[in-house]
């Protein structure tokens, strides 16, 4: 008997490749994924605005990356000490108002010149519960301020469908060559409860499957079934049960490695691979012979593959072996 019904989703008709320029935006699950993809030597930017999990923000930071937006005083607030942005993650937050506006602009300048170049953007939704100010505005990230000062809904389908088509509109017209994967996070949002965490993620689910059956340059990558339909185990979760392992994480990553990269790019990938586990490798006598053949040894294969490959950086692999 058959105690595991697995699938593995259908390769994508045009692929990634190592020359491409990869723009994630979204969820903690897209910064998993990207460490994996910067790792394999991939041009990545992960996440300028911070993590990110509805569409509405997620929409409104790429669109703002269009238009190189620039943040002024008026558009952050003082709370536990630090100024805050609510279109940004915390990890943006600063104590001094011209450092925070700093790097809020300093990566919003980055993200429009990366985007500008961008071979495909990669966005990972995670919630479509909303929390709005009196105004109305959707904030990215409440900042530990009083749960009673915001009005929290589920957005309805087509409002979701048109945030997202709009960004979708912005992106491609500032940069025509994009291409767009969508997926799930299957991180599971349960303080918002059991019920509402599956009418949230459903939400999602409808809204991208139309996005991609409307526009021909949008694909859906399905993490989120990989894990829930497919591995449906907790043993494949973290001690808190909502996030998924480094054991579910892999799993994932292997399956959009087969389905979302060019064959002639996981050759390479996996020659980068063994660099990168002998960088990675602690000598037990840094100054035996043994050690520095092993150096001068993946040296040469750096050297190797910075002729072969010029358009990957190798450049701190190369300074790492040559000490």
């Amino acid at each position: 008997m058959d105690f595991h019904l697995a699938f593995s989703p259908i390769p994508f008709d045009v692929k990634i490749r190592h020359q491409h320029n990869l723009l994630l935006v979204g969820s903690c699950f897209t910064e998993q994924i990207g460490n994996k993809l910067a790792n394999h030597k991939f041009s990545v930017l992960d996440n300028p605005n911070g993590i990110l999990f509805n569409p509405v923000s997620i929409s409104r930071s790429v669109i703002s990356y269009t238009g190189e937006k620039q943040y002024n005083e008026t558009d952050l607030f003082y709370q536990n000490e630090s100024w805050n942005s609510w279109e940004h993650h915390s990890r943006f937050s600063n104590p001094d108002i011209k450092a925070c506006l700093e790097n809020i602009n300093g990566a919003g300048a980055k993200a429009h010149s990366f985007l500008k170049k961008a071979d495909w953007l990669l966005i990972t939704l995670g919630s479509a519960f909303v929390y709005e100010l009196e105004n109305k505005a959707v904030v990215a990230n409440c900042h530990k301020v009083p749960t009673d000062k915001f009005n929290k809904r589920l957005l309805p389908i087509k409002e979701a469908v048109i945030d997202l088509q709009k960004m979708i509109e912005k992106a491609v017209a500032f940069n025509p060559g994009l291409k767009i994967i969508f997926t799930i996070s299957p991180v599971r949002h349960l303080r918002d409860g059991f019920v509402e965490n599956n009418r949230s993620k459903a939400t999602l689910i409808h809204a991208v499957h139309q996005l991609v059956e409307n526009n021909s340059n949008c694909f859906y990558f399905p993490a989120y079934e990989l894990v829930i339909d497919d591995l449906r185990d907790y043993r494949f979760y973290a001690e808190d049960m909502v996030h998924p392992n480094y054991a579910a994480t892999n799993y994932v990553w292997e399956k959009f490695i087969a389905a979302c990269i060019d064959e002639s790019t996981k050759l390479l990938m996996k020659e980068v691979a063994v660099i990168m586990s002998a960088k990675n490798h602690k000598a037990f006598n840094p100054a035996s012979e043994q050690h520095k053949k092993f150096l001068l040894t993946h040296l040469h294969k750096v050297r190797k593959l910075q002729q072969q490959y010029p358009h990957i950086n190798l450049d701190e692999e190369a300074a790492f072996f040559l000490q």
